[in-house]
């Protein structure tokens, strides 16, 4: 069983590792010292409820129907360019994060669930993806993986969140951030030219 378990982290790590718009937004939050508890949570939460529900066999259901698949592919494509064209622009002016006006928690919550629930790439992976490798290990072995992927989004966020917090002295720089907003800007154009091409 330690070995399903293990598995399950070690791919729940690989596929919620990969920097995106959601990594980047908690990064910031860690960064800015500001409400990293709520944003940890949050984007641990929702990535349990979604891998738990594809190991129930959501994921399998919206396999059977391509035409979610498809809304979730231009969707998905749409909304990784525009998070390109954002990071982009804020490359161009990057400044220190911890000289920004402190958001409230609401805005915060609000941002971090948006950029959980609406990107297409969190169903590919957590439900798609991850469901569908949980339910391979048969009927004992699916929610054991399962368990192991949801740690492995948990102490990814918390490492990422808490990580940036403590850092946050050499992380807040405008150079720093002109490199991080031009990496999340290229991989999210890739990932958006990748779901375009199929």
């Amino acid at each position: 069983m330690w070995s399903i378990w293990g598995t399950g982290l070690v791919t729940g790590l690989a596929l919620i590792v990969a920097i995106g718009a959601q990594n980047a937004f908690v990064l910031r939050q860690g960064v800015r010292r500001e409400h990293v508890g709520v944003v940890v949570a949050l984007c641990a939460a929702s990535d349990a409820v979604l891998i738990l529900g594809g190991t129930a066999g959501i994921g399998a259901l919206v396999v059977r129907f391509p035409t979610a698949l498809e809304v979730l592919r231009w969707g998905g494509a749409a909304y990784l360019a525009w998070w390109a064209a954002r990071s982009f622009a804020s490359a161009l002016r990057p400044a220190a994060l911890t000289a920004q006006a402190p958001r409230s928690r609401g805005t915060v919550v609000a941002t971090t669930l948006a950029l959980t629930w609406l990107n297409p790439h969190v169903y590919l992976d957590t439900v798609v993806l991850l469901g569908g490798l949980a339910n391979q290990e048969g009927a004992g072995g699916r929610w054991v993986f399962a368990a192991g992927a949801v740690t492995g989004s948990l102490v990814w966020f918390s490492a990422l969140g808490w990580g940036a917090r403590a850092l946050s002295g050499v992380l807040d720089s405008p150079r720093t951030w002109r490199a991080v907003d031009l990496g999340v800007g290229v991989v999210m154009l890739v990932l958006a030219v990748g779901l375009v091409r199929g």
